[in-house]
C-alpha cells in the first residue's frame, strides 16, 4: 500500500483573511495538520500539497497575495508535489491522478480545509476514481454558513459532512488515531443507515 498525504488549501485566507475556521478552532486543526505532516514524512508516506489559487484581480485566493500564500506550518515543512487548483476538487483541472497512478498510491488522506467543499469534493473524486480515502476529521474544518438556502454553524456543518462521508466513501479518523497506525475502516452506506424495526 502507498499513501499519500493531501493538505489542501491550508492558506493564510482560512487563517487571517476573509474567510477564517471557526471548527474545529485553528488552535485544534493546524497543529494536526503539521503533526500530520511530520508523521507522513516519518512513515516515508508521500505529502501533497494543494493551494487554491484565483487571478490577481479575484477576491480571495489571488496568486501571490497574503491571503494566497500557505500557513507557515504547511510552507516550512518538506513536501512531494505541489499543486495549484482552480476548482473545488484537487483532481479537477490538475495532474493529481496521472501523479498519484505514477507513484502507484492506492489510499490518499485528506487534511486541510474547508470540510464541506474542497475537503468534500476531493475525497468523492478519490473514491470515484477507485482509491481508498481517509480524512482527519480534527485537521480539516470550516466555518459558519448562511446564504437563501438557509443557516448552519460551522460544528453541524462539519459534523453533517463527516458524518456522510464516513457512510460509504471514506475512513473519517482523528490524527492521534491516524499516526497510530490504527486500520481505516469506513462504514458500509446500507449498514449504516439502517434503521432498527
Amino acid at each position: 500500500m502507498t499513501k499519500a498525504l493531501l493538505i489542501i488549501d491550508v492558506q493564510n485566507e482560512y487563517v487571517t483573511g476573509a474567510l477564517p475556521i471557526t471548527y474545529p478552532p485553528l488552535s485544534v486543526s493546524l497543529p494536526n495538520i503539521a503533526a500530520a505532516m511530520d508523521a507522513a514524512t516519518a512513515a516515508g508516506h508521500l505529502v501533497v500539497v494543494v493551494r487554491h489559487t484565483e487571478s490577481a484581480a479575484a477576491p480571495i485566493f489571488a496568486e501571490g497575495t497574503p491571503g494566497w500564500t500557505l500557513v507557515d506550518a504547511v510552507a516550512d515543512r518538506p513536501h512531494d508535489h505541489l499543486i495549484d487548483k482552480t476548482w473545488p476538487s484537487a483532481f479537477t483541472g490538475t495532474n493529481l491522478a496521472e501523479w498519484l497512478a505514477a507513484h502507484d498510491v492506492d489510499t490518499v488522506t485528506i487534511a486541510g480545509y474547508m470540510t464541506q467543499h474542497c475537503d468534500e469534493s476531493t475525497a468523492r473524486e478519490a473514491f470515484h476514481r477507485g482509491l481508498a480515502v481517509e480524512v482527519l476529521s480534527d485537521a480539516t474544518g470550516t466555518l459558519d454558513l448562511a446564504n437563501e438556502a438557509g443557516r448552519v454553524t460551522a460544528e453541524e456543518l462539519h459534523r453533517a459532512m463527516l458524518v456522510a462521508l464516513h457512510a460509504g466513501f471514506a475512513a473519517v479518523r482523528t490524527t492521534a488515531d491516524w499516526i497510530a497506525g490504527g486500520e481505516a475502516v469506513r462504514s458500509n452506506i446500507v449498514a449504516s443507515t439502517r434503521v432498527a424495526p
